[in-house]
């Protein structure tokens, strides 16, 4: 029989790796991924350099430590089962909410990694692999399952659901550029996005 993890430890040991992910944040975004040392994400997170290798087995673990926050990737499966007890429309609106809120409240973050994974071959195909094409994977069942149903047309699952990524990412990229009228009208997208993916811009009949 396996062993249960304590779940105070679980907190405990989830509550490190968040203290090391957010000096990691700053340091990224201070210096690039190639200038920060483990040491200097210590120093940030007032630990010791060897705590960092107990959680994070080098540099480049730490960033797709950072990867997988932006990407919540252990909350996805929960919200692709909560968005199958919703209507479509009403689940799309609710999930570009949350995941704009998020990426908009982490975009330093995102500043951090976006510039080694541009660069970084190794850390692209990391990336791919272990959460984007899971997630992705995710993304289709649910999209799938919506066509089964009745809910959507059928389109091709794999293009929707990279197609609505794309559209999130490009917008936090012109956020990050200083565009205007996505930081002072960020609260309006999951509407405007909803409308543009349901109804298109065609006028109506």
């Amino acid at each position: 029989m396996s062993e249960t993890q304590d779940p105070i430890q679980a907190l405990l040991i989830n509550a490190r790796k968040t203290q090391i992910l957010d000096a990691a944040t700053k340091v990224f975004a201070e210096k690039g991924f190639h200038r920060a040392t483990v040491k200097d994400i210590a120093r940030t997170a007032g630990i010791a350099d060897g705590t960092i290798y107990t959680y994070f087995a080098n540099k480049t673990a730490v960033l797709v430590g950072l990867l997988n926050r932006l990407n919540e990737t252990e909350q996805r499966a929960m919200h692709f089962e909560q968005g199958a007890l919703q209507d479509t429309r009403s689940f799309m609106i609710a999930y570009l909410r949350q995941r704009l809120n998020f990426i908009f409240d982490n975009a330093e973050m995102m500043r951090a990694v976006l510039p080694e994974m541009l660069v970084n071959a190794e850390l692209r195909e990391i990336y791919l692999q272990q959460i984007i094409e899971p997630t992705v994977a995710l993304g289709e069942h649910y999209y799938q399952s919506m066509i089964e149903q009745g809910q959507i047309r059928n389109i091709d699952p794999p293009l929707i659901v990279r197609s609505i990524a794309g559209t999130v990412l490009g917008l936090l990229i012109f956020s990050l550029l200083g565009d205007t009228q996505i930081s002072e009208r960020r609260d309006e997208l999951p509407e405007v996005l909803t409308t543009l993916i349901f109804d298109g811009i065609h006028p109506p009949e």
